[in-house]
């Protein structure tokens, strides 16, 4: 097994997906362990380190990468399946901004009233026990919720020599935000430059579908994924695959764009993999499929389109990719 370990320094860290040589090459097949750092780069680790004293905008996201996948020409799809995603550290954070998130003015979204405060929650994570724990920050009030590791931003190189801020989720993938990019899944991306350059990184312990305050319980990440290489076959956006589900997303704004995106890569997928007519594929998408959202925060908006597997037979989804990479990440966790 080819087994390639990556932990980047602080200075190596991406900001950007696209106009960044890779950091290192690999091969199809190859199985990556990566530390990823949460979205302030940990420099927010109190309640007293607020981000705009603590951080440089805009040095904000830093990605894991990008990685040169041997063989990936323009054209070609990019496989990464999630292995494990796990927190790297026993602690996680969140915050509020003042012009940033779903319930407070914006640059895009200017209103008059006072902007929120800017304020900082940190939240206890137990890995073994599988929790984190919120307190509130005038209180006493406390809960635990479920761990459910996922990653908000992973993508490759925009075409077109393209510099995108990590920030934003486009075509290329990029701050998608959605819940559903946990460990167990395979990311399917469009090959845009030679070698794909994929990153990944903001960590997340958890989130509720929208991050509606902006962040998300925001943490440093080990996470360990198997990557292969889909050859002469497009993908216009992201796609996701589970044991039980195929989803596609769409990023754009205002958020009914994205929400048409997903549901319109969604139809036309699910009419390839079965031979349905559009319009037959639209109705069934139509009935059987669910929409949760990505983010309502970020520089463009995310939406997925998910579908059962079962409701479209046994379709032959990227030649059983998902199968192939989850048989070896069983075999990378087995060793």
């Amino acid at each position: 097994m080819n087994v390639v370990s990556y932990r980047p320094r602080p200075d190596d860290l991406s900001y950007t997906f696209g106009g960044r040589p890779a950091v290192e090459s690999v091969a199809p097949g190859a199985v990556l362990e990566l530390y990823t750092e949460d979205c302030f780069g940990g420099r927010v680790r109190g309640i007293a380190d607020l981000p705009s004293q603590v951080c440089e905008f805009p040095y904000l996201n830093p990605v894991t990468g990008p990685f040169h996948v041997e063989g990936a020409e323009p054209g070609d799809t990019l496989a990464l399946h999630f292995v494990s995603i796990e927190p790297a550290r026993d602690w996680a954070v969140s915050t509020t901004f003042p012009h940033f998130g779903a319930l407070t003015s914006t640059h895009t979204t200017p209103t008059l009233q006072p902007p929120l405060e800017e304020a900082v929650w940190m939240y206890e994570v137990d890995a073994g026990r599988r929790t984190v724990r919120y307190r509130a920050r005038r209180g006493d009030f406390a809960v635990e919720m479920p761990l459910d590791p996922m990653h908000g931003t992973v993508g490759v190189a925009p075409a077109a020599a393209e510099a995108r801020m990590t920030i934003t989720p486009d075509a290329h993938g990029g701050n998608m935000d959605t819940p559903e990019l946990r460990a167990g899944v395979t990311v399917y991306l469009g090959v845009n430059v030679p070698g794909a350059l994929f990153a990944i990184g903001d960590g997340h312990c958890r989130q509720g579908h929208g991050e509606v305050c902006g962040t998300a319980v925001e943490a440093a990440m080990n996470t360990v994924v198997a990557v292969e290489l889909i050859k002469g076959v497009a993908t216009p956006w992201p796609r996701l695959e589970d044991d039980r589900h195929i989803m596609s997303t769409g990023s754009a704004r205002p958020l009914e764009d994205a929400y048409r995106i997903s549901q319109h890569d969604l139809v036309t997928w699910a009419a390839s993999l079965t031979g349905l007519d559009e319009l037959d594929a639209y109705q069934l998408v139509s009935q059987g499929g669910q929409a949760p959202v990505g983010n309502v925060c970020d520089t463009n908006y995310t939406m997925v389109a998910k579908l059962p597997k079962a409701y479209l037979g046994d379709p032959d989804v990227y030649g059983s990719a998902h199968a192939r990479l989850r048989a070896l990440g069983e075999e990378y966790l087995s060793r």
